[in-house]
């Protein structure tokens, strides 16, 4: 907390909390300065364990989303290419709840069931950025569960 007060000019009983790529929330007196909003959509599978995403102030954050057909409540399918399209369809539709795009996206992080995957995996995510991609990291994901090939999580900055 000190070195946050010091970091923001000295400012006294301010802290501010920090993801990996940009504040999220300024704290003054113990108060959320810039509250946060949690969005919802049924157009992306949810769980009562966590939120699809939130807004606070610019910043809009999807949680680890996984390639589940909101529709049917099942696997969009068996391959990495077709969970890789309905995870970002879905963090798509969040995003969009959210007021952001896939174009306000400035992080996205990636979870592998399977390092061997990771071809594929890129293949299918070129697809949805082009061009001026975000910044990304890809890591094994470290819990398997049947079937599940994939999680997608994303943080947008809305200007």
């Amino acid at each position: 907390m000190v070195a946050a007060r010091r970091a923001c000019g000295g400012l006294p009983k301010m802290a501010i909390a920090r993801t990996r790529c940009c504040t999220l929330l300024l704290y003054a007196q113990g108060r959320a300065v810039m509250p946060r909003q949690i969005i919802t959509t049924a157009n992306a599978p949810s769980s009562p364990l966590y939120s699809q995403g939130v807004k606070a102030g610019p910043h809009v954050l999807v949680s680890g989303i996984v390639g589940i057909d909101p529709g049917t409540g099942s696997l969009a399918g068996d391959t990495i290419q077709d969970q890789t399209r309905q995870a970002l369809t879905n963090c798509e539709a969040i995003l969009q709840a959210g007021g952001a795009s896939l174009e306000d996206v400035i992080e996205v992080g990636i979870l592998l069931t399977r390092p061997a995957d990771f071809a594929g995996l890129n293949e299918e995510y070129a697809r949805w950025f082009p061009s001026e991609s975000p910044t990304r990291y890809v890591a094994k994901l470290g819990v398997e569960l049947p079937g599940l090939l994939v999680s997608i999580r994303m943080t947008a900055f809305i200007t």
